[in-house]
């Protein structure tokens, strides 16, 4: 199953305001493992940073104006992202200012039903706990000291090594008839292969005649002694 791991990082909160797509880091994995494939990308937004907005992830305007304009990488990031399941952490912020991009440039939303949302996942996974990705960095061990400010490819990155400990880490499940697996990370076929000499026995006979003479010494109800009259 291919993913791509998301985040992004924008001018505000509400696209339908007039805020804008600024960054996007994508993560490939295939059966929950990155392939080495990403797609990162900084986006002129056509307007001024805020104030807050820069204090959350230090992209300026001066920074910002030479960079390519969301139409230039649109059908670069659609490619990308076509035919995956998509995950993000608080998807629905994510979405709605990726849709709103790709609205300006008149292609198709990308349907709800494709995007898993991590906090969803660890609030039902971890009812009345905090569920911020620093929070779940913590508690599943995973190290975000290098996270001063917000990136979106470096906290798409922290999110899928989040993701995959929220679905059982990273060897979630192992199928040994080799057919699919629900949330399985991998798989392998066994096919028994006979020794080409019998083991030798581990007890000698004179341990053998000795239990079985203990065993005969227990009362008539004695579980081994059933064991013993079977064989």
């Amino acid at each position: 199953m291919r993913e791509i791991i998301f985040d992004t990082e924008t001018t505000g909160l509400n696209p339908r305001e007039g805020h804008r797509l600024v960054e996007i880091g994508c993560i490939e994995m295939v059966n929950r493992f990155p392939t080495g494939r990403v797609f990162h990308q900084y986006i002129n937004p056509e307007r001024d940073m805020p104030f807050e907005a820069f204090e959350v992830h230090g992209l300026s305007t001066e920074f910002l104006k030479d960079k390519p304009l969301f139409p230039a990488i649109a059908d670069e990031l659609w490619e990308f992202l076509d035919g995956a399941q998509l995950v993000a952490h608080n998807a629905g912020f994510d979405m709605g200012f990726i849709n709103a991009e790709f609205e300006r440039v008149k292609k198709p939303a990308i349907s709800l039903e494709r995007v898993v949302d991590t906090v969803q996942l660890a609030r039902r996974k971890f009812p009345g706990a905090k569920a911020s990705l620093d929070a779940l960095c913590e508690r599943f061990g995973i190290s975000n000291a290098h996270r001063v400010k917000h990136g979106a490819l470096l906290d798409a990155e922290i999110l899928a090594e989040v993701y995959s400990e929220l679905l059982g880490g990273k060897q979630a499940a192992l199928g040994f008839d080799g057919g699919p697996r629900s949330g399985a990370i991998a798989s392998a076929t066994l096919t028994p292969v006979a020794r080409p000499e019998p083991l030798q026995p581990l007890l000698t006979e004179a341990e053998i005649r000795a239990h079985a003479a203990f065993v005969a010494g227990m009362g008539e109800k004695a579980l081994w002694k059933s064991y013993i009259e079977r064989d």
